[in-house]
């Protein structure tokens, strides 16, 4: 499997990333721009076991060169050996393949990397900022930290109408942001908030996973300015803006 994926494969293959084929077993669209595959794990599920959070690189066939793209389980099922994956759908090798895919179509896989710590001692309260492709991610988070309140800041630029959140109104204050200036409009919205909200919140974990940039941004703004302790400030960028 991973001698054909290039440099990349051969870099994972050094940090003991382990390689498996996930096959389609049905597929939906959740929105015009977000589509839902379900999927069986080739095994993956008993050898790795299940965290919070947890993803999985895919590898898609771009212009006959191999490319990797991280994406979130969603409700995975060890016993059962399945889960789905959610597509935020733009121009690139992987929402082609993903609009495309139907029963029956395989994927190979590598997970490497992947890891989720409980926040300790628990927080009063979860700051997440978060975007569509990172949509599955946050659900699993808020599963994760159960009847904790959370403060989301979403970043999108179709609306949410029709996504799945996993959300509860009685505890989670979900603020939608458009994008604009290349995610600038977000940062400005989260840094006019948080002061306020840190008055009332003894104990905060704050999660951020929007493109690389803006994650860079406010992870820095949460540690450095407010100086926040690093473990209770999770960052990672999803994706890169053009």
């Amino acid at each position: 499997m991973a001698q054909g994926h290039g440099w990349e494969g051969a870099v994972l293959r050094l940090f003991r990333g382990k390689d498996f084929t996930f096959t389609v077993v049905g597929a939906e669209d959740v929105t015009e721009h977000y589509r839902r595959l379900h999927l069986t794990d080739g095994g993956m599920l008993a050898a790795t076991g299940v965290h919070p959070t947890m993803w999985v690189r895919l590898w898609f066939d771009n212009a006959g060169k191999p490319h990797q793209r991280a994406y979130t389980l969603v409700d995975p099922d060890p016993a059962a050996g399945t889960f789905g994956l959610e597509f935020a759908l733009h121009e690139g090798c992987a929402s082609d393949w993903a609009r495309a895919a139907g029963p029956g179509d395989t994927i190979e896989a590598t997970v490497q990397g992947t890891g989720f710590t409980q926040p300790d001692p628990a927080p009063s309260r979860v700051l997440a900022i978060a975007d569509t492709a990172s949509l599955p991610a946050l659900n699993s988070l808020l599963d994760a930290v159960g009847p904790v309140p959370a403060t989301i800041w979403f970043e999108t630029s179709e609306g949410t109408e029709g996504l799945p959140f996993r959300v509860d109104p009685a505890r989670h204050d979900l603020r939608a942001v458009p994008r604009r200036d290349h995610g600038a409009h977000l940062v400005d919205q989260v840094r006019a908030a948080v002061p306020e909200l840190l008055k009332e919140t003894a104990d905060p974990y704050v999660w951020i996973a929007c493109d690389t940039a803006t994650t860079r941004s406010l992870s820095a703004y949460f540690r450095k300015e407010l100086a926040l302790p690093k473990h209770r400030v999770n960052a990672l960028g999803y994706w890169r803006a053009a």
